[in-house]
């Protein structure tokens, strides 16, 4: 099982089982992320997928049932997307389920992020990973925050650069981002709640504010001493040293920061419902004010 903490800078936003999180510090099952509207189809499926194949959670499982609280986050989408049409149906759940593997992710408009915007520019679902000694730590994002004037990209005003000769910011900041930090070191559930509060420097790093709308929540959980929260007995565990966690949170920084400038990398322009549209990130552009301030030769 694995030790888990959930955080949050928000006004608005929703992440469903996070009362057992905190109390229990274990997390047992996957982190699922769809948009607002949806959250509550994608709980009920899971639970259904897991009764229809034989499946129990490794905790809270007894002959002849089981309970859990599935962890469902989401982002809003309704620029892009007719979310009140309730078009995300149990067979995507399930579809999802099963075809999880490892390996590389898919980033961009994909998935639960394929009707998000991110900086006024089109989002999604973003990773990146570190190493820190033997350690890695890795993160997912679902970006839908920001406006384009706060947007920083290597410390430098991005935003402002881009919008030059443009009267005003068309977007304002508003949306959400949903943030998820994987790692193998050992940590307790204390520290696991440590290293989800360090995603909040990404926000600053990249310019978003948490505006009134926005809806920030992070989930950060180590996948070390698997079976501890299954045991029947006392059981020995193995935590990293408090003064020796720093390069756990360095790591989950820099790779946050990363994650969300990939979920715009990775998209591309999408028009959607009514007609509306939003445009990729133009990349060029981009490259071009890094050279301005010779970030990039």
């Amino acid at each position: 099982m694995i030790r888990c903490s959930a955080g949050s800078s928000l006004q608005n936003g929703d992440m469903t089982g996070t009362h057992c999180l905190e109390e229990s510090g274990f997390l047992d099952g996957p982190v699922l992320i769809t948009n607002t509207h949806s959250v509550g189809v994608v709980r009920d499926a899971y639970l259904a997928w897991l009764v229809r194949n034989g499946r129990k959670p490794g905790t809270n499982s007894f002959d002849g049932g089981f309970y859990t609280y599935p962890v469902v986050a989401e982002t809003y989408d309704g620029l892009l997307n007719d979310i009140n049409g309730f078009h995300v149906k149990p067979e995507h759940v399930w579809s999802a389920l099963e075809s999880a593997s490892s390996g590389r992710v898919s980033e961009g408009n994909v998935g639960g992020g394929t009707g998000m915007v991110c900086y006024g520019f089109k989002g999604g679902i973003g990773t990146s990973s570190r190493k820190t000694g033997s350690y890695t730590v890795g993160v997912l994002v679902q970006c839908n925050c920001g406006s384009t004037r706060q947007l920083r990209i290597g410390g430098l005003p991005m935003g402002e650069e881009l919008l030059a000769g443009v009267r005003e910011d068309p977007k304002e900041e508003r949306g959400s981002i949903i943030i998820v930090v994987a790692t193998d070191a050992p940590l307790l559930p204390h520290q696991t709640k440590r290293l989800a509060r360090r995603a909040t420097m990404r926000l600053a790093r990249t310019g978003a504010t948490s505006g009134n709308g926005s809806g920030d929540i992070f989930v950060a959980f180590s996948t070390a001493n698997a079976g501890a929260a299954a045991a029947k007995a006392p059981v020995n565990i193995s935590m990293i040293p408090t003064d020796s966690i720093n390069g756990v949170f360095e790591a989950a920084v820099q790779a946050t920061e990363e994650a969300n400038l990939n979920a715009m990398v990775g998209a591309e322009t999408t028009t959607g419902y009514q007609g509306h549209k939003v445009e990729a990130l133009p990349q060029e552009k981009v490259r071009e004010v890094l050279r301005k301030y010779k970030r990039l030769r």
